[in-house]
This record gives structure tokens, sequence and C-alpha cells, in this order.
């Protein structure tokens, strides 16, 4: 109980406590997959790209850290107006694990619908490759994107805010197993969990398959807001207009610069300008 009570009081220790299961999985489907052939060669480990996720992941949790420090005093605040007092128990943990993951899928689907965030976004679906690795694929602009506004329900409910924070963590942390082409199905748990099959559909540019399955955890938020598509065709990974790059920094920040060129165009009508921000993402027209 003392080590729990330690990493809800920093929850942001989670993800450092999962690292060592990180590496033994992306060493194993790297010796046991790659080296022996089990895998296609789009999941293969490429030295460059693989460093190049493991800097994004890094900036990733520098600014979480760095921007984490206001937005837990906002948290602080609201939940000061909060609607309810829920006590810490296994069912209200279960309950805050579920509408988490509920308010996942709509920050993940906002993500690809809003410009504005899938310039955040578009950094971990940039690689044309899907293994372990590719989960580090993150970006430092995500708080700048806005996805902390979507836990603020959470805390107006009545959850702690160390409490949703864990949450948030702990829901991207299981995330991580399902970036692996070496799974390929996990049998009933098909029905009901986000698994490496659907969410290698996510990821990829197959007509049908994209802008599909959002899940975090739970797959039974696409079949219930009609966004799930099983994996059928093989999948092919990227983004339309690839970055062709393995510097962090611009895989991070192309799509902003884009929209930004975009936004300066000087025959554009102040409308025009907030669509090319607000809008949905030119690849997705």
């Amino acid at each position: 109980m003392k080590n729990l009570d330690q990493v809800l009081n920093h929850p942001e220790l989670l993800l450092l406590l999962l690292a060592p299961i990180f590496c033994i999985l992306m060493a194993a489907e790297y010796l046991i997959g790659q080296r022996r052939g089990k895998l296609p060669r789009n999941s293969d480990y490429k030295v460059a790209e693989v460093v190049c996720n493991f800097c994004l992941a890094g900036m990733h949790q520098m600014t979480d850290l760095l921007t984490g420090l206001l937005i837990t005093k906002l948290y602080l605040w609201l939940f000061d107006w909060r609607l309810f007092d829920i006590k810490l128990s296994i069912t209200s943990f279960i309950c805050l694990l579920i509408l988490q993951d509920f308010f996942y899928y709509w920050f993940h689907r906002a993500s690809h619908q809003i410009r504005w965030m899938w310039a955040a976004h578009v950094t971990h679906h940039s690689s044309g490759r899907m293994n372990f690795s590719t989960a580090f694929r993150q970006s430092l602009m995500y708080p700048l994107a806005g996805m902390w506004l979507f836990w603020l329900p959470l805390v107006i409910i009545g959850f702690e805010p160390k409490w949703v924070i864990f949450a948030v963590l702990l829901n991207l942390g299981l995330q991580f197993f399902v970036h692996t082409q070496w799974i390929r199905s996990l049998g009933i748990f098909e029905h009901f969990l986000n698994t490496p099959s659907h969410h290698r559909v996510h990821h990829g540019r197959n007509p049908q398959y994209i802008d599909k399955n959002f899940a975090g955890v739970l797959i039974i938020w696409d079949k219930i807001f009609g966004t799930f598509e099983p994996e059928r065709e093989t999948v092919r990974y990227g983004i339309p207009n690839p970055v062709n790059s393995y510097n962090p920094i611009t895989v991070t920040f192309q799509e902003w610069l884009v929209m930004l060129k975009e936004i300066r165009n000087k025959n554009l009508t102040f409308s025009e300008r907030i669509h090319v921000v607000f809008g949905k993402p030119n690849d997705k027209k």
C-alpha cells in the first residue's frame, strides 16, 4: 500500500516502473521475431528510427513534467468545485479507469479530426513501420494541442487529480502492448479490448482503415460510436505525406510548420485561417 501511495502521489513514476518491461519486450520482439524472420519487413527495428523514437519519448516526458506543474494546479483549483466527494475504493477506481478510457476515445478521435490536434498527434503516425518502439513515438506538443482538456470532466465529477493523472498514464502505458505485429490475435479478448490487431488498423493508411479504432484500452467505444474496423487487408503503415526524416525535431514540427505557412497566405480570409487551424487535416479531406 505504501508503494501504491507513492506512485499515486508521484504518478509520473508509473511509466518509469514499466520501462524495464517495455525494454524486455522490444528486445524479445527483435531477437525472437525480427532476427528469426518471423515478422514482416515493416516491423524491422532500424537503429536510426529507434533512436528517433526514444528521443521523441524523452522530449515528450520532459514537456509533460514541465507543463504538468501548471496543469496540476488547474486541476486542483477545479477540484474545489467538484460535484461529488468520491472516496478511493476498488469500485470508484474501476469507474475512473472506464471513464478515463471513454474520454481518451474522444481525445484520440478529435486528434484525427482537428488539425491543431493532428499537428501533434501525426508524430505518432509518421512511421512506415510498426513495432513496440513505435509506442515511444510521441510529441512534446500534446500539452499545447490540449490533451489535458479532456480529463477536466473527471476532476469536476470528483476524482482527485492525482488519481486522474495516474489513470491517464496507466492507460497510455497499457497502450504500449498494442504496438506490435508479433501478436496476430487475442481470441475472445478481441471483442472488448483494444488489441494489436485493432491498433494495427488504426495505424494503417489503407482507405478503409483511416480514422478507425481510436480505442485506448476498450474497443467497445469504437463499436458503439461507429468507428470500428476489423483487420482484414494487410496494413500499410504511415501517413499520406511522409516525413522522411529520423530527426526528432523535424518529425515533431513538420506539420506545425506546414500549417503556419498556410496561415500566412495573404489571400486567405480570417475565417479561412481559422479553418486551416481547426478544420479537418489536409491529408484527411
